[in-house]
This record gives C-alpha cells, sequence and structure tokens, in this order.
C-alpha cells in the first residue's frame, strides 16, 4: 500500500541480540539514536518532511522495519549507523548490512545513504560491501541537504554534494570533501534532537547508572553537549566522521533547555552526556552545570553521567558537577602500565595522579567508572594483571573491561592493516560482547588469550568481596543482587583460547579459587 510522500527517511537499524548475546534481554542499555535524532531537527529546521524509524528503541526486526518502511515514499533513505559509543558504530554495520540488504531488495528503486562513524572512516569499502546508493565521509547533515537539491538519477550532479562518495561503472568515486558544521552555527544548524519522533518510553539506562535505584531505569536519554574531541588516542576513533581532531560546543543555555524538556516533558531522570570528552573546555562545562544546577534538577533526581579523563578532572570542578546532578563520571585509566599507556599516547599520568584523582571525584560524591583495556600492543601477561591489580585497588563503583580492538578510523586499525595483525572476519566480530569477537593480539600474546583473560578479569572484579560489600554498603541489597544475578551470564566466545596465566585476585588468589568462592560462573562486562 502506498504511503505519504515525504523527503527523508532515517532508520536506527537494531541487532542487540547478536551484539550482546544474553545481556541484550535486560543488562544492557537502549539508548535514544542521537545522531538520527540530530539530523532529524536538522532537516526539520530546512523544511524538509521525514519519518523517523529507530528499530531499536521500538525491538523491530528487519523484516519489521521494512514493512514499516512502507508507511511513506521517501524521496531519498539514511541509514544510519552510530552506536551507544563511536566505537559501536562498526559493530552496527552488522545491522546495517541486513538492513540495507533487505530494503533494497524489497523497494529497489529507492535511493539509500548510509552515513555514520564506520563508514566515515571506510566510504571505500562500504561501497564495495553494500547494496546502498551513497555513503558519507563526514558528518551528515550537508551531504543529505545536497542530495534533496538535486535530481539523484543524474550523476552528474553529484560532485557537487560535499561529502558524498557513490559508484561510476561499479567504482567508489567522491567529490566535494565533507565540511564540518563550524562553532558558531552549530546550535541552529543542529538545533536539538528530535525527541518527538522517538519511542522515548522505550529506553533503558545502564545498569550502573541506576545503582541504588535498579528498577528504575526507564525512562532515559542521552546527549550530546559537544562534538568530537581534541585528543589523539590511538585505540579511538571518534573523529572519524569528524575529519580529525574537532571539538565544538553548543552553548550550555540551549542545553539546559534540552534538560528542561527531558526532565519537565518526558519525566527522564537518567541522562547519559555521550560527549566523548565532556570535562574538557572550563567555559562549557562548568557553564551548563551552573545552569543546572541553579534549576534544581538534581533535587528531582537528575542522575548524569559523563566521560572524562584522569588529566582534564580538577578539584574545584566537583562539587559544581554534584550539584548538577552528575552522579557517575567515567575515566580512561586503559591500563596499569604507564609504559603501556604510553604506548597508545594516552596522557602524561602516573598511576599516583590516577588514585588521587579518583579518590577526589568519590570524596565529592560522585561515582566512578573505570574503563580499562586488556590487549594493548605492548601488553603481556603481567601487564595485563597490573591493570586488574589497579582496578581492584581503585575498587570504583564500575569498572568496565575491554578488549583492545583496532576499530576503522583509528590509529591502531592502520597499524593493523599496515602490519597484516589478524582482524575479525566480520563487523559483528568489533563487539565487545559477541559470539564473533575477535580483538587484536599484543606483541606478546594471542587475540584469543587477550579474550579470555579480558573474560575472566571481569569474574575477579565483580566477584571481588570487598566490592561487593563496597556496593552493598552503598547502594542497598537489591543492587547487590543484581551484580551477582550479572555475574552469572556467559558468554559464548568463538576465538578465546587457552591462557598460560590466569588472573588472579586479591592476595594473589587464582581465577578459579576466587570465583569458586564465590559460586559464580564465566559471564561479561555490561
Amino acid at each position: 500500500m502506498a504511503g505519504n510522500k515525504v523527503d527523508v527517511l532515517v532508520i536506527n537499524p537494531s541487532a542487540l541480540s547478536s551484539i550482546y548475546q544474553s545481556l541484550s534481554n535486560e543488562l544492557a542499555a537502549i539508548e535514544p539514536p542521537i545522531w538520527a535524532g540530530l539530523i532529524a531537527n536538522h532537516l526539520r529546521m530546512k523544511g524538509h518532511s521525514l519519518h523517523l524509524i529507530d528499530a531499536e528503541g521500538e525491538g523491530l526486526t528487519v523484516a519489521d522495519t521494512v514493512k514499516r518502511s512502507a508507511e511513506c515514499e521517501p524521496k531519498l533513505t539514511v541509514i544510519v549507523v552510530y552506536g551507544q559509543q563511536p566505537s559501536a558504530s562498526t559493530q552496527n554495520m552488522y545491522a546495517a548490512h541486513i538492513l540495507c540488504d533487505t530494503y533494497k531488495e524489497a523497494y529497489p528503486e529507492r535511493k539509500v545513504l548510509m552515513i555514520g562513524g564506520h563508514v566515515s572512516a571506510l566510504p571505500e569499502t562500504t561501497l564495495l560491501q553494500e547494496k546502498c546508493d551513497f555513503v558519507c565521509k563526514g558528518e551528515g547533515p550537508a551531504t543529505i541537504t545536497g542530495l534533496l537539491s538535486i535530481n539523484m538519477d543524474d550523476s552528474s550532479q553529484y560532485k557537487q554534494i560535499p561529502g558524498l562518495w557513490w559508484r561510476e561503472g561499479g567504482k567508489p568515486v567522491s567529490g566535494t570533501p565533507g565540511a564540518n558544521i563550524p562553532q558558531e552555527k552549530l546550535t541552529t544548524e543542529l538545533p536539538g534532537i528530535a525527541w518527538d519522533l522517538l519511542p522515548m518510553k522505550n529506553y533503558r539506562a545502564h545498569n550502573w547508572h541506576s545503582f541504588g535505584h535498579i528498577n528504575e531505569r526507564k525512562p532515559y536519554a542521552s546527549i550530546y553537549t559537544s562534538l568530537g574531541c581534541p585528543f589523539k588516542c590511538t585505540f579511538c576513533c571518534i573523529n572519524a566522521p569528524f575529519g580529525g581532531s574537532s571539538f565544538r560546543y553548543w552553548d550550555p543555555e540551549f542545553i539546559a533547555n534540552e534538560f528542561e524538556t527531558l526532565t519537565q516533558k518526558y519525566g527522564v531522570k537518567n541522562v547519559k552526556i555521550a560527549d566523548e570528552m565532556f570535562v574538557l573546555r572550563e567555559s562549557h562545562f562548568l557553564k551548563l552545570a551552573q545552569l543546572l544546577g541553579e534549576r534544581g534538577y538534581a533535587k528531582d533526581g537528575l542522575n548524569i553521567w559523563a566521560y572524562a579523563r584522569v588529566d582534564t578532572v580538577k578539584p574545584q570542578y566537583l562539587e559544581p558537577l554534584k550539584k548538577a546532578g552528575v552522579n557517575w563520571l567515567a575515566l580512561g585509566i586503559e591500563s596499569g602500565s604507564k609504559h603501556v599507556r604510553d604506548g597508545v599516547t594516552k596522557g602524561r599520568f602516573g598511576e599516583s595522579d590516577i588514585r588521587s584523582i579518583v579518590k577526589q571525584i568519590k570524596d565529592a560524591g560522585i561515582n566512578v567508572i573505570g574503563n580499562y583495556i586488556f590487549g594493548l600492543p605492548d601488553d603481556n601477561y603481567e601487564s595485563m594483571q597490573q591493570t586488574l591489580d589497579l582496578s581492584l585497588e581503585l575498587n570504583c563503583e564500575m569498572g568496565n573491561f575491554y578488549s583492545a580492538m583496532a576499530y576503522p578510523g583509528s590509529k591502531l586499525y592502520t597499524m593493523a592493516v599496515e602490519r597484516n595483525w589478524p582482524l575479525p572476519d566480520s563487523w559483528l566480530g568489533y563487539s565487545q560482547h559477541a559470539f564473533e569477537t575477535l580483538p587484536l593480539p599484543t606483541e606478546h600474546i594471542s587475540a584469543g588469550e587477550v579474550l579470555a583473560f579480558r573474560d575472566k578479569a571481569f569474574q575477579v572484579y565483580f566477584n571481588d568481596p570487598t566490592y561487593l560489600n563496597m556496593v552493598r554498603s552503598k547502594f542497598g541489597e537489591d543492587t547487590y543482587k543484581h551484580i551477582v544475578d550479572m555475574t552469572k551470564h556467559q558468554l559464548k566466545r568463538k576465538n578465546a583460547a587457552p591462557l598460560k596465566v590466569e588472573p588472579t585476585g586479591r592476595e594473589g588468589q587464582s581465577y578459579k579459587q576466587y570465583t569458586a568462592s564465590m559460586g559464580a560462573t564465566e559471564g561479561a562486562r555490561v
């Protein structure tokens, strides 16, 4: 049946169960698609009609999504390949690929554009592998509006479209380079997220974000207050869509009004500030913190988490952040070895700095998420154990344990290709939680050993009696039981390999002794 004619159909694809396995049922977050929502509002601001489908938010299968697409007849269909964090764009290519194939089979005459971090990093590869008509290398808004301004059946007009890639004679070609939206136009060109087009009641916070009120994870929202990052960590792909290091930010007053919409209109309490680096530019984040503090949202239960760095957090920031409702700060600690951190250009800070900053944040009443990576290029068994030891010593309220991945758009990916390092044979293999997960090997240990060490280190951390006692004392019995149940989830791993050295907990207990004493089974990070 024919649908309503619109200029653009925007689709956020979904493959939660494949990416997160059993964690997708209750433990993993379900986040609003920030970039799809920003693009939708941009198009409305430009006067274009559109329809937005969030397959992940609505729990739609690929077949459901394609069937829903019959409700409109778009001039252009945009498949947005982003994720809950920058690296998640590549794992979401699995869903985008299946959707694009099925969609083009159902609607071969419709023009399809893919945008996102992954496709921006690998535009040529994407055009060679996917059935889409176009790929965007860059942020996307100017590419979409440019396509809408021409006759898309006339390929001679493509060269004028910024950031556009297409095929000529079956080969990928590009025209005008994409251009970032400048700082002074950010608020007018990207005037917030189209919240009214999203299933806001369906979004669910990360489990740890709701420690202390573990059964109140909905409603939930995530939001950007800035774009890009000025740092150049070897393992990070944040700037793939932005053409190099870039940092721009929305006016704090504008963002404060977005919080008002979320809290007052949609009843949202749990909010993720998705900026890759929120605690960075004082004039930006402190002004926003002041505005949120003055409006008193924290008194009504506003619960924010945001990213920071060990070397950007200062003691004088913590009180205003706490008054604004920031209850969680995520720190990229990455490794317990300074040698390994230096090898991936991760800041000029040592363990004493890490300990001091974590203590200061906790003393201010803000919880800490410690992010750790196993399998960075210089890692060996000893340095990975140092990372686990440091995580146990810091005893952060949450620990995220990652395996090092060569994400497209990162320097590690370039190094992996140049040096012939083994990479996943599917985009799903770039997920941290999938059956197909394949991290990087290091100079000393195999990829399978890295993966196995990471999974067992997770169990050591979350079954640690000191950690569990802290959780029970600070967040209550319900959260304690939730953690215990979480560790019982088993991830199936295709590529895990036997370890030559098992990770150990406090006082040198072996992994087997440690988890046996707690009655745990092998699980995974949420």
